[in-house]
């Protein structure tokens, strides 16, 4: 038997780029770095001008390109921010409160309330569900005049119950993004847990929170930076200099007729550093629950 000779196949030559192929390919990277780096700038400039700003005189301030280095450096408006005249320390301490309270608050609310309505059945749960997520679609400052009505009348203006009671018991927005998490939870693994012998709080605590772990991060996240720049209900309910948050003092600094933007701008600086603080250490995690909420 002869053998026959094998068929070689020729994988075609890659085809060159042509000069003009390649000159289109830079422009195109070129055109969308460019875009990438405007973007960028628009949205650090505002960070790069307070800073730059924060450590200037005012007489640098008022004579100087806004962007431009200081020269000197001089620390005079923090130092003035912790003097006996501005005190910062206690809106600061009055924030950090409000923060601490709030975010507990709403996290375990908002986990309990979720859990329930993806994996408790009881009559009314998704009619309840729906009603409650469409509060979301009613703009918050609608709901202040009744707040304030309802605060004062309990008599809890400047007070820290005051600050804090409307917004304890959980948000629409984390309990939706929960609730879509937690249903998405295998059944195969609640089943077994189940016949290991768990309740309903095991599977809650064991099981639930720590397979979502991501997601709780970013919530941690958001419901700090939601509570720590909130300006209008604390500006309302506790216009008292003793329980002043961050965002009324630094308001406060500038007056309609006068005001000093360096010390404006070094109070921004110490307001925005720990939210800064917080994405750097949670950064991992906001990217593992965009990651898992895509998978999803």
């Amino acid at each position: 038997m002869t053998e026959q000779p094998m068929a070689t196949v020729t994988s075609p030559a890659p085809a060159r780029r042509t000069p003009s192929a390649r000159a289109s390919r830079l422009l195109a990277n070129a055109l969308t770095y460019a875009f990438l780096l405007a973007g960028a700038a628009l949205m650090l400039g505002p960070f790069l001008f307070s800073l730059l700003t924060s450590l200037k005189t005012p007489r640098q301030f008022n004579t100087t390109w806004p962007v431009s280095l200081p020269d000197p450096v001089t620390t005079e408006n923090f130092t003035s921010l912790f003097s006996e005249q501005y005190n910062f320390v206690v809106p600061i301490a009055v924030t950090a409160q409000v923060v601490l309270v709030l975010v507990a608050g709403q996290m375990l609310c908002s986990i309990l309330a979720a859990y329930a309505f993806a994996q408790l059945d009881f009559p009314g749960r998704d009619t309840l569900f729906w009603v409650y997520v469409a509060t979301l679609m009613i703009p918050a400052v609608v709901t202040i005049i009744p707040l304030y009505s309802m605060m004062t009348s309990l008599g809890l203006k400047n007070t820290f119950l005051g600050l804090v009671l409307p917004f304890l018991f959980g948000s629409p927005y984390a309990i939706f993004l929960l609730r879509e998490n937690f249903r998405s939870t295998p059944a195969d693994v609640l089943d077994a847990a189940t016949i290991d012998g768990a309740g309903v709080w095991r599977r809650l605590w064991q099981i639930m929170v720590p397979m979502n772990k991501p997601i709780l991060a970013t919530l941690l996240l958001i419901t700090v930076v939601t509570q720590w720049n909130n300006f209008l209900w604390p500006l309302i309910i506790a216009p008292a200099q003793e329980w002043n948050v961050i965002t009324v003092a630094t308001a406060a600094l500038q007056t309609q007729y006068a005001g000093n933007w360096t010390l404006v701008m070094a109070a921004t600086t110490i307001a925005i550093a720990p939210l800064v603080t917080l994405f750097v250490i949670f950064q991992k995690q906001i990217t593992s629950s965009l990651g898992v909420t895509g998978v999803r």
